[in-house]
């Protein structure tokens, strides 16, 4: 009978409208969750035979509810340097606790802060998760979940960080006299020869020890300069005379540096081994690029060190953390040094709207979602981390109140369908009278 199916139908719009509204309560209760995603009400019909010609049976309708993941929030500023955003596509890495067999997690809700440990969780109480940077800033991507642990910067205080980096802008006097008499590799090193010009810099091993290297030049020829590099005491390292690189360097004729012409193992890292068996990293020597003059110079000024920076050495107390747009983890210390120590993944998905909610506004992978890959920040779809920024819920109250309201008409609708059925099956019984 069709009266009985109105029925039912009446009870489906019922439980549907409900289910709506249901959508509507939890995107208003989590109007202020950061990076929340609004979750949207769709409808279905229920059929039960369209083929029927003759007699019509209400199938009804059901509810379906979409989260819509991969909607962006508005970025909004912050005061803490670890609140993040993703500006893009993807989910920060986190972990329910700080071991590397704890179930995964992605979220958007970036409000991580350290912990009584160090660890950088967020407001739900998830980890986030990174590769942690060798002595070089280098990290590998197996494309999994394996090689990611728990950021964490504290675990530096107190250490040390050897030197992989000696920064120098000096200028040779183009008029300096060309050295007369015999000249071979070690002589500067030695002090068999005085340099036309040298400069010592305090460089760092592992163990956070100092070493004196020193750059010395003796001027060989028109735009050529006999180099060396050497340890001061040469009894630090095992290296001959304590000499660690020696060349010609060459310039061209308006000053600038001829790195073509010049001696190839000058600019190549310099691998120390010291005498104190404490380890050391490949010092590289930024000296300048090929006919440029952000390096070493020739000009007729008086020859003289510009600038010069020295990374690596003690490392104090942890002053603050920088996040830099590409996901990059950089510990800063109070006494100015600073040292790069994690890489953030961003995690993409094929369809992130087919994510599976998890509690604590974070999701888990499933059959719907995709295939996870994990990316630098800002590479192929990965979005930019804006530090010290947080995502916004993508909840719009005004048209939630709107669909409170069509949702509330439709369920009285579909309660007046149920009262006026049951008033027609009334009027049936009442024929036997």
């Amino acid at each position: 009978m069709s009266l009985y199916s109105a029925l039912y139908a009446g009870v489906s719009g019922l439980n549907a409208q409900s289910s709506a509204m249901a959508t509507v309560a939890d995107n208003i209760t989590n109007i202020n969750t950061i990076g929340y995603k609004g979750t949207e009400a769709q409808f279905r019909t229920l059929v039960t035979d369209g083929r029927s010609q003759a007699n019509y049976s209400a199938g009804g309708v059901a509810a379906v509810s979409v989260a819509q993941v991969s909607k962006q929030g508005l970025i909004q500023s912050s005061s803490s340097n670890t609140d993040l955003a993703i500006d893009g596509g993807g989910f920060f890495v986190t972990r329910t606790s700080t071991s590397s067999t704890a179930d995964p997690a992605f979220t958007r809700a970036g409000s991580f802060r350290p912990d009584s440990e160090g660890f950088l969780r967020n407001a739900s109480g998830l980890y986030l998760q990174g590769w942690r940077l060798d002595s070089t800033g280098s990290y590998t991507n197996t494309g999994g979940l394996n090689g990611l642990e728990s950021v964490r910067v504290s675990d530096l205080v107190g250490t040390a960080a050897p030197t992989t980096r000696i920064q120098v802008r000096a200028n040779l006097q183009s008029t300096t006299a060309v050295h007369v008499g015999a000249y071979t590799p070690g002589n500067l090193a030695s002090g068999t020869v005085t340099p036309d010009f040298k400069r010592s810099f305090d460089v760092y091993d592992s163990q956070g020890g100092s070493h004196r290297l020193t750059m010395a030049y003796l001027k060989t020829g028109a735009n050529q300069w006999a180099s060396e590099t050497y340890a001061e005491p040469a009894s630090d390292v095992t290296a001959a005379g304590g000499l660690l690189s020696s060349g010609t360097l060459a310039f061209n004729p308006d000053g600038s540096l001829n790195k073509t012409g010049s001696t190839a193992a000058l600019f190549s890292p310099l691998s120390i081994s010291w005498t104190n068996a404490a380890a050391s990293a490949p010092i590289t020597l930024a000296i300048g690029n090929d006919g440029g003059l952000d390096g070493i110079t020739q000009f007729g000024s008086e020859s003289a060190l510009i600038s010069s920076n020295v990374d690596g050495g003690q490392l104090g107390q942890l002053s603050s953390i920088d996040i830099t747009k590409t996901g990059q983890v950089n510990a800063v210390f109070s006494d100015g040094k600073t040292r790069s120590v994690f890489q953030l993944p961003i995690a993409n998905f094929q369809n992130p709207d087919g994510l599976t909610r998890l509690p604590g506004n974070a999701y888990a992978s499933s059959k719907n979602s995709g295939t996870l890959t994990l990316n630098k920040p800002g590479s192929l779809a990965a979005g930019t981390v804006a530090a010290s920024s947080l995502e916004a819920s993508t909840v719009d109250l005004a048209g939630e109140f709107t669909n409170m309201i069509r949702f509330q008409r439709a369920y009285s609708a579909a309660s007046k369908i149920i009262t006026t059925a049951d008033e027609m099956l009334r009027e049936v019984s009442d024929l036997k009278r």
